[in-house]
């Protein structure tokens, strides 16, 4: 387990394709169970890793598997976040894109970024139009 007064950090950059989406949540289930968050909070966390990674991957690059996606995950003292970045096409209207039920693709339930907010703490979205996104999510471990 990660000592309070520890700082620790993994970044790492993938192809942009469905099948890293697992990876990516293993990594930050693996990382953030060093921490001492409950079964629960992991997998509230591992459903907002998801959520975030697919987005860059469908939204951001429009499913181009040949992009690459980068997320990092920093521990210091029991502060978990987690940034994950694309250099996608990024978002028009953030305040639209937050919004329940709201998606650019008709068969998506646009739901990610709900979930995303409600999982974490705190969350950031940070987006420019031809120049990408950026997800900063941030959750405390209470113990």
């Amino acid at each position: 387990m990660i000592e309070k007064n520890e700082e620790n950090k993994i970044e790492f950059s993938f192809m942009a394709k469905d099948e890293n989406v697992s990876s990516a949540r293993l990594l930050a289930a693996s990382f953030s169970s060093q921490m001492g968050f409950t079964l629960s909070e992991v997998e509230e966390i591992k459903v907002a890793v998801s959520e975030g990674v697919s987005n860059a991957i469908i939204h951001g690059y429009k499913n181009n598997s040949s992009e690459m996606v980068s997320m990092e995950l920093i521990c210091v003292e029991n502060l978990l976040t987690v940034i994950i970045k694309d250099k996608g096409c990024g978002i028009a209207n953030i305040e639209k894109a937050m919004e329940p039920m709201f998606s650019t693709i008709a068969d998506r339930m646009g739901l990610g970024f709900v979930f995303m907010q409600s999982f974490m703490d705190d969350f950031k979205i940070v987006s420019q139009i031809d120049e990408g996104t950026t997800l900063i999510l941030k959750k405390t471990c209470k113990l």
